[in-house]
C-alpha cells in the first residue's frame, strides 16, 4: 500500500506542481484522488462478482479439456486407437511442447491483440480441437490434437494473469490467481464426475464413452468462448457495469498502480531486463518442480487410486473429494498470503504436507492411508504453483517487464508436463511418486534461496535510500525503484 500510495503522489507532484495554474486545483484534485474504503470493497466485490466466474469458467473449461487424456486413458483409448504406453506417455507429454513455446508470445501480444479478441479466439480454436479428438483413430491424430490444443492454451493461463494485473493491486492478487487453481481442482474434480458419467454413454449411436467425453467437453468449452467475449471487455476500468463513481474509482486505483503497471506502449528494454532478472530465472526453477506435481498428479490421479485397488469408475469419482479439498486449503492459504503480505512462508509450508503425502503413498502402508495421502499431497499441488506465480506477479513491474516475466516463467514451469508424461508411465507409479517427492525437496531450497535473494534486495534499496552506499545499479525503473518493496 505504501508504495501505491507514493506513486499516486509523485503522480500528482507532476500534475500539480508549485506556482502552476493546476495548483489552484489541487484541493479539487485531492477529493477527486479520495477513495471511500467501504466503496472501494463493495466495487472490489462487484469486480469479483463479474469478473472472476468468467475467468474461473473459462481456465476450468481449458484445463478440463487438457486432463481428460487421464480420464480416457483408463477409459480404454490406447486400446482402440492402438496406441503403446509408450506411444500414449509421448502423447500426454508432446502437449507441452506447444504449450511453452507459445505461452511467453500470447503474454507479450496480449495487450496488442486486445484481451477480448486473444483468449476468445484461443478457447474457439481449443474447443474445436477437443471435438475432433472424439473422432481419432490412431496414434498420429492424436499427437496433433496435443499439439494444436498445447499452441492454444499456452495463451491462456499467462493471458489471464496479466488481466487480474489491470483489475486488481499487488496486496489483492494471491487470492483471485488462487481462483484459477481453484478451477485446476475443481476441473479435476468435475472431470472425474463427468467422465463418469458420460462413459456409461458406452456405446450410444456406436461410439465408445471416452469418445463422448471429447465430443461432449468441447462443444461445452465451445459456448464458454461467447462468455469470454461478452464478460470479459479489453479495458476492465470502463466495464459496462460499472457506475460512473465506480469508473472514477476504477481511474484512481490506476494512478495508485502506475508504478505497477508502466508505459502503455511496448518496449523491447523492458523484455530485455526480464531477462537478465534473477526473480524470473528462480520462480521458473520452482516452477518447474511444482508443476511436476501439478501435471503428474491432476493427469494420473485416477490412474494412482486404481492401483489402491479400485476399479475405474470408483477411481473416477474418488477423485472429485481430493481436488475439492486442495482447491479449499489453497482458498484459505491465499487470504492469509494477501492479507500479510507473505508468500515464501506459505509456499514453503505447503510443500510440507505435499512431502508426507507422497511419502504415505510410496511406503507399504494400507489403502486407506495411501489415499488420505493423496490429500495431503493436493495442498502442495494446488498451493505450489499458484502462490509462486502469485510471489512472481507482485515483484515484478512494469506491464511487459511482468508480461515477459509470467509468460518466461510459465515456459519453464510448463516444460514438467514433458516430465510429467514420461515419469508416470505404469502401475504402481512408484517412479512418478518417488520423482515428485523428490521435486518438492528441491522446490523448498529453490525458495529459500529467492527468499533471501530478494530480502537482499530491499535491504540494499532501503541502505541506498538512507545514503548508506552509493547507488550503482543499472535498472532503477519499474520494481527496481527504492520505495517498490518486494513482497517476501
Amino acid at each position: 500500500m505504501a508504495t501505491d500510495t507514493m506513486a499516486t503522489h509523485a503522480i500528482m507532484d507532476e500534475k500539480v506542481g508549485p506556482g502552476s495554474d493546476a495548483e489552484a486545483t489541487s484541493t479539487t484534485a485531492g477529493t477527486d484522488l479520495y477513495i471511500d474504503p467501504a466503496a472501494e470493497k463493495k466495487l472490489l466485490l462487484k469486480l469479483d462478482a463479474f469478473f472472476v466466474p468468467v475467468i474461473m469458467l473459462v481456465y476450468l473449461s481449458c484445463f478440463l479439456d487438457r486432463t481428460n487424456i487421464g480420464n480416457v486413458k483408463i477409459a480404454g483409448m490406447p486400446q482402440d486407437i492402438g496406441a503403446t504406453t509408450q506411444e500414449f506417455s509421448t502423447a500426454v507429454s508432446i502437449f507441452y511442447a506447444t504449450y511453452v513455446a507459445f505461452e511467453a508470445p500470447w503474454a507479450i501480444m496480449m495487450k496488442k491483440l486486445t484481451p477480448r479478441v486473444l483468449l476468445t479466439t484461443l478457447c474457439v480454436v481449443w474447443s474445436l480441437t477437443t471435438i475432433f479428438s472424439g473422432f481419432i483413430t490412431n496414434i498420429a491424430g492424436l499427437y496433433v490434437a496435443r499439439l494444436v490444443l498445447g499452441a492454444c492454451e499456452g495463451g491462456l493461463f499467462p493471458g489471464l494473469n496479466l488481466y487480474l494485473t489491470m483489475v486488481y493491486k499487488r496486496e489483492e492478487q494471491a487470492k483471485r490467481v488462487s481462483y484459477l487453481f481453484v478451477c485446476t481442482a475443481l476441473s479435476g474434480a468435475f472431470g472425474g464426475l463427468l467422465a463418469y458419467v458420460l462413459l456409461k454413454m458406452d456405446g450410444v449411436a456406436g461410439y465408445a464413452g471416452w469418445r463422448w467425453v471429447y465430443i461432449i467437453e468441447g462443444c461445452a468449452s465451445i459456448l464458454i468462448a461467447f462468455v469470454v467475449w461478452f464478460g470479459l471487455p479489453s479495458d476492465p476500468s470502463n466495464a459496462y457495469f460499472l457506475n460512473e463513481e465506480e469508473r472514477r474509482i476504477m481511474r484512481v486505483r490506476a494512478l495508485q498502480r502506475a508504478q505497477y503497471m508502466g508505459s502503455e506502449e511496448f518496449s523491447w528494454e523492458e523484455i530485455f531486463i526480464t531477462l537478465r532478472d534473477p526473480k524470473m530465472y528462480l520462480s521458473g526453477a520452482i516452477q518447474f518442480m511444482c508443476d511436476i506435481l501439478l501435471y503428474g498428479f491432476s493427469t494420473f490421479l485416477p490412474s494412482i487410486i486404481k492401483t489402491m485397488g479400485y476399479d475405474s469408475l470408483q477411481s473416477q469419482y474418488m477423485t472429485i473429494p481430493v481436488y475439492v479439498f486442495g482447491g479449499l486449503v489453497f482458498l484459505l492459504f491465499a487470504y492469509f498470503s494477501d492479507k500479510w503480505t507473505l508468500r515464501a512462508p506459505f509456499l514453503f509450508f505447503a510443500n510440507i504436507f505435499g512431502i508426507v503425502g507422497y511419502i504415505l503413498i510410496l511406503c507399504p502402508t494400507p489403502n486407506g492411508v495411501k489415499f488420505f495421502g493423496t490429500f495431503l499431497c493436493a495442498i502442495a499441488v494446488y498451493n505450489g504453483p499458484g502462490l509462486n506465480l502469485t510471489w512472481l506477479n507482485v515483484n515484478v513491474a512494469p506491464h511487459y517487464r511482468r508480461a515477459a516475466a509470467i509468460g518466461f516463467q510459465q515456459t519453464i514451469g510448463n516444460t514438467a508436463g514433458i516430465v510429467a508424461g514420461q515419469i508416470y508411465r505404469s502401475s504402481p507409479y512408484v517412479l512418478g511418486n518417488g520423482f515428485s517427492v523428490g521435486a518438492l525437496g528441491v522446490a523448498q531450497l529453490l525458495i529459500i534461496v529467492k527468499w533471501l535473494y530478494i530480502r537482499r534486495e530491499n535491504s540494499i534499496k532501503s541502505k541506498i535510500a538512507k545514503g548508506e552506499i552509493e547507488d550503482k545499479r543499472k535498472v532503477k525503473t519499474g520494481d527496481r525503484e527504492l520505495d517498490f518493496k518486494y513482497h517476501l
